[in-house]
């Protein structure tokens, strides 16, 4: 593999200086919500001007964008990683319940609330559809019902969403419920709605695993 070109000092420079706004944002969106992200209240925090800050950031939806970027890149990385190990759709529900425990902040900037006035670009697509393939790989692996259901058959006709065209219904219909049910879990988990009604969430994930997966 070609070592990547060497960064000239400016660029080493922009390269820190954009890290470091992205990690004051990350703070910002933990204390306030990503609506309430301010890079005039970031350029304070790390020493510049306003109108500086904007030469790394254009926007606040800009930097927004590159936050969602990562976050789904990571998300991706740790799926692969685990479809590489040979890991089948349990170890996939743990690898997913992990990454978004480890950062609820960017787990709920993905699958939260949206951000008001924020549309984001449609390159992100591809990095969610690398997600989706390696669920879809191990739903396909894993043994189906014997059985089509009426939504088995409605998305044999709408499966755009799938990079597989070989992929059976059973195994689109698979991949969507356990990508439904478990971020539904995770999702009410990590915004708190739980709180107070004394069971273990972690119980109720192994659950909705269990019932995805078989015993």
């Amino acid at each position: 593999m070609a070592e990547p070109e060497a960064r000239t000092p400016r660029e080493r420079y922009r390269a820190q200086v954009r890290e470091e706004i992205k990690q004051h944002a990350w703070e910002q969106i933990a204390s306030s919500g990503a609506s309430a992200l301010s890079l005039n209240a970031i350029a304070k925090q790390i020493g510049v001007s306003g109108p500086a800050l904007y030469r790394y950031y254009a926007s606040r939806d800009d930097l927004i964008t590159e936050l969602i970027r990562d976050a789904y890149r990571s998300l991706a990385d740790s799926f692969r990683a685990h479809a590489v190990a040979g890991t089948d759709l349990a170890g996939l529900a743990d690898a997913l319940r992990h990454w978004a425990l480890a950062d609820p902040q960017r787990y709920l900037l993905l699958y939260g609330t949206p951000v008001p006035g924020y549309e984001a670009p449609e390159d992100t697509t591809r990095i969610t559809s690398e997600i989706m393939d390696v669920l879809l790989a191990a739903c396909a692996a894993e043994p189906q019902p014997g059985t089509t259901s009426p939504f088995d058959e409605h998305l044999a006709e709408h499966r755009s969403w799938a990079s597989d065209p070989k992929a059976p219904p059973s195994a689109l219909s698979r991949a969507l419920a356990f990508w439904t049910r478990l971020h539904g879990a995770l999702s009410l988990e990590l915004a708190g709605h739980f709180t107070g009604m004394g069971f273990d969430p972690a119980e109720l994930y192994r659950s909705e695993v269990r019932a995805l997966t078989g015993p």
